[in-house]
């Protein structure tokens, strides 16, 4: 047991995150030192309801609760005393999505998450208004979607946020909203790091017919930068958080971000010339930039770092849920033939294989879409599996195509800043489920966004970590003192990382694997319209 620890959890002096992630809600303590020193974990999974994906409300509170939970079992099994006061809490969560809220602070629709690709009319009308990108996951084209789809709800609306913004504003009740999060609701202005007073204004003459009795302002978060203190914990939040009553009230909170924002705090990633790909049930990009993009790219979004830099996002909705899905078919035949297996070992076993297969995959090609993917214009899922009849279909090949596959989306809007921006960087930092077996990931990463990519022995830790940072950040910086040097002082001067540099080989392959990609793209969407009019004959027939 560490001594100095268990006095930090008694003096009240150890800080908490919790990120509510699309699989996953894990919530890490740290020491002062900005050590993980605990941690707990709730499993969820997202529902598709009424052609929405979704979570429930109480799946949001006994998700936090039992994560909690965990959380406290922890500490009392590692350090002997209970959990009963913390120096600062950070919120996170999956970015942006719509969740809009009466004067009572009721939900009125279904919690709309971002994987939903529902709002392309309204996408494509602001990006046009706006001249700035507006992807259709941000908070700004599912409000507008439900005005042209007038939804009755949306002249009820008095709050309208995030998942991140609605847990912290339960906690504390405070509406506001770290910038970096803001940013996906609305687009930002760098100088002012508010929103773009402009775009207000705009999005307001084109809803001004007298429906509704809002300003799109008034219904927004506040907007905050890190290191800002964003109100502290009321008694009704204690009991949201914790059912036993045990914890404190008062204690202070960092503005609540996104797991993008997170990710780029958990990676050391909030400096011109970084990024991180963070890899699991999506996969994004973010780099950091040093100037303005030239144009506007419906493929990359522009958003911030928790402190309000600008960085350009890649931002693709499908990464591993496909491929888990076949790894859970490997896992059913082996029960069903008496050889059951540890499915960590499954896992680490299969990826290892995909590095024994050829550097292209063999011929073989995969979309691993299980919902929409707007960068390649599939509005609905349609996971696809094709091979030539002279494809290598072998296990190696099949695994290293439905891992390289994860990539593919990302490496065109990777393209676009390299080869149109001349974006440079020094170092990718990956993180996320996808990296969890040594190697495999990071080198498939690093061929396919052909530069050296790093992996933090912290990566395991994640966006939870990622927002104690920044609670820590808020608790404990100097004057003046930016988010960027604190991390690089007081968190990442004793840090380990593992580098893998980007084979030519493999880089020769993937470049292989992507044109096959890109040039199947019409077929398959064929195959998909297919399918979707093979369904409408289904519905036909059973009807008659």
């Amino acid at each position: 047991m560490n001594i100095e620890f268990r006095n930090q959890i008694i003096q009240g002096e150890t800080i908490l995150g919790i990120e509510l992630g699309s699989t996953r809600i894990k919530a890490v303590l740290i020491s002062r030192n900005n050590e993980p020193i605990a941690s707990g974990n709730h499993d969820w999974e997202n529902r598709f309801e009424d052609g929405i994906w979704t979570y429930h409300l109480e799946d949001v509170w006994t998700g936090i609760q039992s994560c909690y939970q965990d959380l406290k079992n922890h500490v009392k099994r590692i350090f002997g005393v209970e959990l009963k006061c913390l120096g600062a809490i950070g919120i996170s969560g999956m970015m942006h999505g719509y969740l809009a809220l009466d004067k009572d602070g009721n939900w009125l629709t279904a919690f709309r998450t971002w994987r939903n690709t529902t709002t392309e009319q309204a996408s494509k009308e602001l990006t046009v208004l706006f001249n700035y990108n507006v992807p259709q996951r941000w908070s700004i084209a599912h409000l507008r979607e439900a005005v042209l789809n007038e939804e009755k709800h949306v002249n009820d609306i008095q709050y309208l946020t995030t998942l991140a913004g609605y847990v912290h504003y339960c906690l504390t009740g405070e509406k506001v909203l770290g910038i970096g999060e803001a940013s996906g609701m609305f687009p930002i202005d760098i100088v002012r790091k508010d929103y773009n007073q402009k775009m207000l204004r705009q999005f307001d003459e084109l809803i001004a017919d007298g429906k509704y009795s809002w300003k799109l302002k008034e219904i927004l978060p506040t907007v905050l930068t890190a290191g800002q203190w964003a109100g502290s914990l009321t008694l009704e939040g204690t009991k949201l958080l914790d059912v036993s009553g045990e914890l404190e009230v008062g204690i202070p909170f960092c503005p609540p971000e996104g797991d993008a924002g997170t990710g780029m705090t958990a990676t050391n990633s909030v400096l011109p010339r970084t990024g991180n790909i963070s890899a699991g049930t999506s996969i994004f990009a973010m780099v950091v930039l040093e100037k303005e993009l030239s144009r506007v790219y419906p493929e990359l979004d522009l958003v911030t770092t928790p402190d309000g830099e600008l960085t350009a996002m890649v931002h693709c909705n499908n990464c591993t849920s496909d491929l888990n899905a076949w790894i859970n078919i490997f896992k059913e035949f082996a029960g069903s033939i008496g050889a059951a297996v540890d499915t960590n070992q499954l896992y680490a076993a299969l990826f290892k294989k995909a590095l024994e297969g050829e550097a292209d995959g063999g011929g073989l090609l995969s979309y691993c879409y299980l919902s929409g993917e707007h960068i390649t214009g599939f509005e609905k899922g349609c996971p696809i599996q094709v091979r030539r009849p002279d494809s290598s279909f072998t296990l190696a090949n099949f695994m290293r195509v439905n891992l390289m596959t994860t990539f593919g989306a990302i490496r065109l809007g990777m393209e676009i800043l390299w080869e149109n921006e001349q974006i440079k960087l020094d170092k990718i930092y990956g993180h996320g489920g996808l990296f969890k077996t040594p190697e495999v990931g990071q080198r498939l990463l690093a061929a396919a966004v052909k530069t050296p990519v790093s992996i933090m022995e912290t990566a395991g830790e994640g966006g939870a970590w990622g927002i104690a940072l920044l609670a820590s950040y808020m608790k404990q910086k100097q004057d003046g003192e930016k988010l960027g040097d604190y991390l690089r002082t007081m968190v990442y001067n004793r840090a380990k990382d593992f580098v893998i540099e980007a084979d030519r080989h493999d880089i020769e392959g993937f470049t292989t694997f992507m044109q096959r990609y890109k040039q199947s793209e019409e077929v398959c969407k064929c195959i998909y319209l297919t399918s979707i009019k093979i369904n409408i004959i289904n519905v036909i027939i059973s009807i008659d």
